[in-house]
């Protein structure tokens, strides 16, 4: 259990620590430079973020379910853990719809240097990674305050 609780921290600390430099540091540093610079840089970071977006999801869902197993063997699931659950398949819901949507348009329109399409796409980027930012530190709640 506690190599599962391991693996679990480290998805979270990568997926909700990497949002939290994007969004608090990166967004407000690159919002000073011109779409051409600003949108690659953009794309290029993403690009490399979310490769590591996919494993930690991947380790986060597979201990996350390790962990609910083990636990429901020893009978009743707490609500946090419940909470847990949920809050984080909806928030690798909208990481998908960010990775199949938004982001796919936003590379194109770089690559086209179609600098308001990308600007557009970023900003969808920006509000979903809003939103499962707030969702992730949410769920660091949930986990301390539930699990004490």
């Amino acid at each position: 259990m506690k190599l599962a609780v391991m693996f679990h921290l480290l998805g979270a600390v990568v997926w909700i620590g990497g949002m939290f430099f994007a969004y608090l540091a990166l967004r407000p540093a690159a919002s000073r430079l011109e779409p051409p610079q600003r949108l690659p840089l953009w794309a290029a970071t993403l690009e490399r973020f979310f490769r590591w977006v996919w494993a930690a999801i991947a380790l986060i869902l597979a201990s996350g379910f390790y962990m609910v197993a083990i636990i429901a063997e020893l009978g009743r699931v707490p609500l946090h853990v419940h909470l847990m659950l949920y809050i984080g398949i909806v928030m690798t819901l909208i990481f998908a719809y960010v990775y199949f949507s938004p982001f796919p348009t936003l590379r194109r329109a770089v690559a086209a240097q179609d600098w308001q399409a990308g600007a557009r796409a970023l900003n969808q980027v920006r509000i979903a990674v809003a939103v499962n930012l707030a969702l992730g530190l949410l769920t660091i709640v949930v986990a301390t305050a539930g699990g004490s």
